[in-house]
Order: C-alpha cells, then sequence, then structure tokens
C-alpha cells in the first residue's frame, strides 16, 4: 500500500471521529441551569427542616435529632463510610460533634425536588467549624437528605455527606 493510501485509509476515519464528536461537542451546553424549585411550599418546609435539624445539631439537642432522624437511618459519609445505626450515629454525633463542631448553610444553596410518593430529596452545600482549630480553614461541602413524609411527619431517611 502506498504511503497517501495508507494516509487516506488512516486520516478518513479520524476526520469522520472527530466531526462526530465536534456535533456531540456543540450539542452539550456547560453551563449548569439557574435553581428554580419546582414546589416552593416544598421548598420552603424543607428549609424550615433543614434548619430545625441543624439547630439541635448545633446545640446538641440529641433528643430531637433522634427524633428526626428515621429509625432505618442510612448515613453515607465519603470519609467515614455508612452507618445504619440511629443510635452509633447520635453517639458519634455526641462524642465527635458537640461543643466541638457547628454547622452553618451556605446562604441559598438548598435545592428541593419533590419524590413523588415519597417525600423530597434535599441538595446544598454547608460549612462546618471546628471550635478545636479556631484558625482552619473552613471548607464548604456538599450533602444530600433524603425527607421522607408519612402520616404528616416528615423524617431523614438517608443522608450522603461529601466533603
Amino acid at each position: 500500500m502506498s504511503t497517501s493510501k495508507f494516509f487516506l485509509s488512516m486520516a478518513l476515519p479520524l476526520l469522520i471521529l472527530l466531526s462526530c464528536k465536534a456535533t456531540k461537542i456543540e450539542g452539550n451546553s456547560d453551563t449548569i441551569p439557574k435553581y428554580s424549585p419546582v414546589d416552593a411550599a416544598l421548598h420552603k418546609t424543607i428549609a424550615a427542616l433543614d434548619a430545625n435539624f441543624f439547630d439541635a445539631y448545633n446545640h446538641c439537642d440529641l433528643e430531637k435529632q433522634a427524633s428526626i432522624y428515621s429509625d432505618n437511618i442510612e448515613f453515607y459519609h465519603d470519609k467515614g463510610g455508612l452507618m445504619t445505626s440511629k443510635e452509633e450515629i447520635i453517639d458519634g454525633t455526641e462524642k465527635n460533634i458537640c461543643d466541638k463542631v457547628t454547622r452553618t448553610l451556605v446562604k441559598g444553596s438548598i435545592e428541593v425536588y419533590p419524590i413523588k410518593d415519597y417525600g423530597a430529596v434535599e441538595i446544598g452545600y454547608h460549612t462546618f467549624f471546628n471550635k478545636q482549630e479556631p484558625n482552619a480553614v473552613a471548607v464548604s461541602s456538599k450533602f444530600i437528605i433524603m425527607w421522607q413524609h408519612t402520616n404528616n411527619v416528615w423524617k431523614i431517611t438517608k443522608v450522603i455527606s461529601l466533603h
């Protein structure tokens, strides 16, 4: 096979591949759509539940926290792994959080989406401040909370905490 035929046989598929790739890239948007609540009342409810739960968290009200967690809680932490015992989560909070760490919600970061016949998912950013290390730089991290609504009661069933 001559060099020019070899080059043409290699170049043509490459050009086709690149043109398909370019079309695909042009079809995608690099812009993330601005969040707008699907259900403003639900968003307000979940934001209030978040504030209520984390007020208890920041003030070490373990009984209130336990009442908001489902008995079937699943707590996924990117560094600590999975916990499924409400008692262990509350004990860990008492040991590692109480009077040591406070949580602040990043204002305007909460997104809430209804989950049909279940409740809602809350996605947002928060910052934890370690009182033991007052000069440490606090970094915001993402969280996801699944809220189940049963018999007019909201419970946290799943938490995904990413740092």
